[in-house]
């Protein structure tokens, strides 16, 4: 992810996510440069940072630099990549332009929710029997993402791909005044869209409800060609008759189709169609930065529980949600420890830790007072815990009937090594989502989130995504070598902004994440 992009999505600054197959095979070198140029220079104008994506050499790029747009433009070998090429492109290291479908996928990774292209892909026509259907309005179906564009390529069976929308869970609104779904090149199509938003604040309302229920599938915002640079739907239905035509003859299907189609047009309309599609890209950038712009500032408001009069009102409070144990520690008087049975001499102590606890007991003694989110039982030990941690506020702390409070033994030797650990800690699987959710409000709006190893992978997930929906500064504490890696099994641990591993959990994670070690630490401790 390029620095810029990276910083404004973490600051959760409106950025715009931008498609490369218009580039590498939209349209010829250099109008495909300059187009891509000029589309950025919308994005940032209308006050957005832009991120176009593309694939480099094997590697997804997120916000390219001018060189990296140029070497997209002027390349002659480069794949157009969706959701499953991008496993091959990858592995053999090639470079590609990515597809609706394919952009789709790395803005969601990076925490973008926001992006603009010219149209989607859709049904083709005579889909019903060859089963042509785009990978877009799959993606769009399972992907948390807000694409806006044109419509869908005219090209292509217009009614079928909203109903085939429909049954993909996709919320469709047009982008006006009227319900007209735009068809690409035209502003009519004769199909009316499920709903339609007046202006970019509606379109931002309906983004934020889709992100905020927490669905996995994406919504499409249908804007209209601009009427003075829209072309004539009867003169653009003529030509694409005529392109089927030649396409079926030459046996051209697939992937291959529609930079055909869109070729053959521009021939067949002396240009009508490109410097119709040159235009609504241009308003699309424009309407989706907007769009960008009044969703950050949505969510920026929802997230300071848009409160204007903050003096009246307590701040919102850092939330931590993490184990609490007693510690039994043991400390052996002598080096070496006996182990045939015998008694060693030692001190023997208890303390209350847990690595949620102590974050909170912190945070509370330096005025921060969290919500703590944990679970301990209702047994010998919560009284003695409740009795210490009276300064926190440990108010939605779980309390169960039945269940053990999480406690740990170590027996350490005289220079204070730790010679065995015993945990009884099933307690923390009661740490679940389902408990956690109860609070959202508070997540949304807390200043600092930090979560330990001790919690589930469910309710770290959950967190996560949380906090990359709402732009959330996570703090996660690995906790040990064992639990390090919870957030790496996915793309969770893109959204944590601060770690503190120790070196084998940073170890723990590496592997994880199958980097190699790096020389020089191999034997460190």
């Amino acid at each position: 992810i390029q620095p810029s992009v990276q910083k404004a999505v973490m600051e959760g600054r409106p950025v715009v996510a931008l498609e490369s197959t218009i580039i590498t095979h939209g349209m010829t070198y250099p109008q495909n440069l300059s187009m891509a140029r000029e589309v950025e220079a919308i994005v940032t104008s209308n006050g957005a940072v832009p991120a176009t994506v593309g694939i480099l050499r094997g590697r997804i790029h997120v916000g390219l630099t001018d060189e990296e747009l140029e070497f997209l433009a002027s390349s002659k070998n480069v794949v157009k990549v969706s959701r499953r090429d991008l496993p091959f492109v990858l592995s053999q290291g090639l470079s590609g332009g990515t597809t609706v479908s394919g952009t789709v996928i790395a803005a969601h990774k990076a925490g973008i929710p926001v992006f603009v292209t010219g149209g989607i892909g859709g049904v083709h026509r005579g889909g019903e029997n060859t089963l042509d259907v785009s990978a877009d309005l799959t993606e769009l179906g399972r992907t948390p993402v807000a694409v806006v564009s044109a419509g869908v390529k005219s090209i292509l069976d217009i009614g079928r791909t909203l109903e085939y929308l429909e049954t993909q869970g996709v919320c469709v609104a047009a982008f006006g005044e009227s319900r007209e779904f735009p068809a690409f090149f035209s502003r009519q199509s004769s199909f009316q869209a499920p709903y339609h938003v007046r202006n970019e604040e509606e379109a931002a309302e309906l983004i934020a409800s889709t992100l905020g229920l927490g669905l996995s599938s994406g919504v499409l915002i249908a804007v209209p060609c601009p009427q003075e640079r829209a072309a004539s739907g009867e003169v653009i239905e003529e030509a694409i008759q005529q392109a089927l035509s030649e396409a079926r003859s030459k046996g051209i299907t697939g992937k291959e189709l529609t930079p055909f189609m869109l070729q053959k047009l521009n021939e067949l309309t002396d240009g009508k169609s490109l410097d119709s599609n040159l235009a609504l890209i241009q308003n699309n950038a424009r309407v989706g930065s907007c769009i960008a712009v009044a969703l950050s500032k949505l969510q920026k408001a929802r997230r300071k529980g848009n409160l204007p009069r903050r003096e009246d009102t307590t701040p919102p409070q850092p939330v931590v949600i993490g184990g609490i144990n007693v510690d039994f520690i043991a400390k052996a008087q002598n080096r070496v420890i006996l182990v045939g049975g015998q008694t060693n001499a030692g001190r023997v102590r208890r303390t209350f830790g847990g690595v949620g606890r102590n974050l909170a007991d912190c945070l509370s003694r330096l005025g921060q007072t969290p919500l703590f989110l944990s679970a301990m039982g209702k047994d010998e030990h919560s009284e003695s815990i409740l009795h210490y941690c009276h300064h926190m506020n440990m108010s939605a702390v779980l309390q169960l009937e039945g269940k053990s409070t999480a406690t740990y033994c170590a027996v350490i030797t005289s220079a204070g090594e730790l010679s065995v650990g015993l945990g009884d800690m099933d307690i923390h699987h009661q740490i679940t989502e389902q408990y956690v959710s109860q609070f959202k409000e508070n997540l949304c709006q807390a200043p600092l989130v930090c979560i330990d190893g001790n919690v589930p992978l469910s309710t770290i997930q959950y967190v996560c995504q949380l906090a990359r929906e709402h732009q959330l500064a996570v703090c996660y504490e690995p906790t040990d070598e064992n639990k390090a890696s919870k957030p790496f099994l996915s793309d969770s641990w893109k959204a944590l902004t601060y770690i503190s591993p120790n070196l084998q959990e940073l170890r723990a994670i590496n592997r994880t994440l199958g980097n190699p070690l790096p020389a020089g630490i191999k034997h460190s401790e």
